[in-house]
């Protein structure tokens, strides 16, 4: 394999960010929520939160597996037209209502985003009616061994030209390690099965902790 002349590093980070549009100041809350606790709440990373907008920009129907502190749902919803929607997923109702909290805070109207409370397998067997799509985008960072479960059952909720978005493929370097702890073959399962299908046009973006995204073929 062709091995690239550079490869980014923190000053090219620390670049992007300052010649970025200056960030809304709920994201800045949310991070400092995620991480003031221990262990710290999970969340997409900003650089991942950066590419995640340009993801949506333009997909008026999104659904979410894993919301947590709801900072990639922001993200999305900004980047959204002003009529789109958003369903997400988490079974944690405490998280949720925080989220909930930073949304109305950014502006985001609350029917905009419907909240599903419930396991994300379970919400889907039980055909939730804000589930059913079609969905011009979906976004899975959730429980990394059901993200191949999450998939099929989103398979059929997609819109023709959908993108599906998926976070945390390389798990801080351990899928390329191949480590052997249960999420870390899942995902590693997953990313070979995503990629490898030809149902699928997909890549792995290497931008925060691995972004993996695909749109049927």
């Amino acid at each position: 394999m062709q091995q690239p002349d550079y490869v980014p590093d923190a000053i090219d980070a620390a670049y992007i960010e300052t010649a970025a549009a200056p960030l809304h100041p709920v994201f800045a809350a949310i991070e400092a929520a995620a991480w003031a606790v221990d262990p710290h709440i999970p969340i997409l990373d900003r650089a991942s939160g950066r590419a995640l907008a340009v993801l949506a920009a333009g997909r008026p129907r999104i659904v979410e597996v894993g919301t947590a502190f709801g900072y990639s749902t922001l993200w999305m919803a900004l980047a959204q037209p002003a009529d789109g929607t958003i369903a997400t997923i988490d079974p944690d109702t405490e998280r949720t209502a925080r989220a909930r909290a930073w949304w109305r805070e950014a502006g985001v109207a609350d029917e905009r985003i419907t909240v599903v409370s419930q396991p994300a397998l379970e919400a889907f067997a039980a055909d939730e009616s804000s589930l059913r799509g079609p969905f011009d985008l979906a976004f899975i960072d959730a429980l990394k061994d059901e993200y191949a479960a999450y998939l099929a059952a989103l398979r059929p909720r997609l819109a023709p030209h959908a993108l599906v978005v998926a976070d945390n493929v390389l798990w801080s370097g351990r899928v390329a390690r191949d480590e052997a702890a249960a999420s870390t073959r899942a995902l590693r399962a997953f990313n070979a099965a995503v990629l490898r299908d030809p149902a699928w046009h997909a890549t792995i973006l290497p931008v925060g902790d691995g972004l993996l995204v695909a749109t049927p073929a």
